[in-house]
């Protein structure tokens, strides 16, 4: 008898510590690792000194908290800038600033948006997302979904900066199991920027063999 598939709520948490760490070492061009224990909690939280929520819905419901210490904030910050080619004197000094806020708000965007769509395409599930809300806090704020969760699971897991500063993630979402009864291909992603890139690497080599041809046109002409 075929054994079918089973992806667990623990499963769904996998993936989106994979988004994160992936999406964030790639923007920022350093290392951004998750640990492989995680903590069972009762509540989710913004916490000081930055907080982020995400609400997401629609296969499942959901709600993404992620916390930052203020170095963890200003290193992922400037990590990120440094990278886009901003000089180091303008880059904010304080977690506070507005500047590291719309960063974070930026990068957590782009993490549950990666996250959202490998559940889409490898558990063939649609969900949607709203805007990140990114705030620096000094008191601890709690969250809960605005829904009626039947089993309702909570954890948390903590990362690492390449400096070792840590930020955690938190993740609220009804206790699920998806079962996969049939085989089914997998369609990666398209990537515009490399379509693109794949499109202008054809037309310059189009475009060399119509000027190869062009020339060598002429030099049959002159009898060359």
């Amino acid at each position: 008898m075929k054994k079918n598939k089973i992806i667990t709520t623990d499963d769904i948490l996998l993936k989106l510590c994979q988004s994160i760490s992936s999406v964030l070492s790639t923007a920022t061009d350093s290392q951004i690792n998750y640990s492989a224990m995680v903590q069972k909690i009762n509540k989710t939280s913004l916490k000081p000194d930055i907080g982020c929520f995400v609400l997401f819905d629609g296969g499942f419901t959901g709600l993404v908290v992620s916390n930052f210490t203020q170095q963890a904030a200003l290193e992922i910050y400037q990590a990120y800038m440094l990278k886009m080619g901003i000089p180091q004197e303008d880059l904010a000094i304080h977690h506070t600033s507005d500047e590291v806020a719309d960063v974070l708000g930026e990068l957590m965007n782009q993490t549950v948006g990666d996250f959202t769509s490998k559940i889409r395409r490898e558990l063939q599930i649609s969900i949607t997302q709203n805007q990140p809300k990114m705030l620096a806090l000094n008191k601890q704020i709690i969250l809960s979904v605005d829904t009626n969760l039947d089993r309702p699971q909570a954890r948390r897991v903590s990362f690492t900066t390449e400096k070792n500063n840590i930020f955690y993630l938190e993740l609220a979402m009804d206790k699920t199991e998806f079962i996969q009864l049939e085989e089914f291909e997998q369609h990666q992603d398209i990537d515009p920027d490399v379509i693109i890139e794949n499109t202008k690497t054809q037309n310059e080599s189009n475009l060399t063999l119509v000027n190869q041809t062009t020339e060598q046109d002429l030099l049959d002409e002159l009898g060359i």
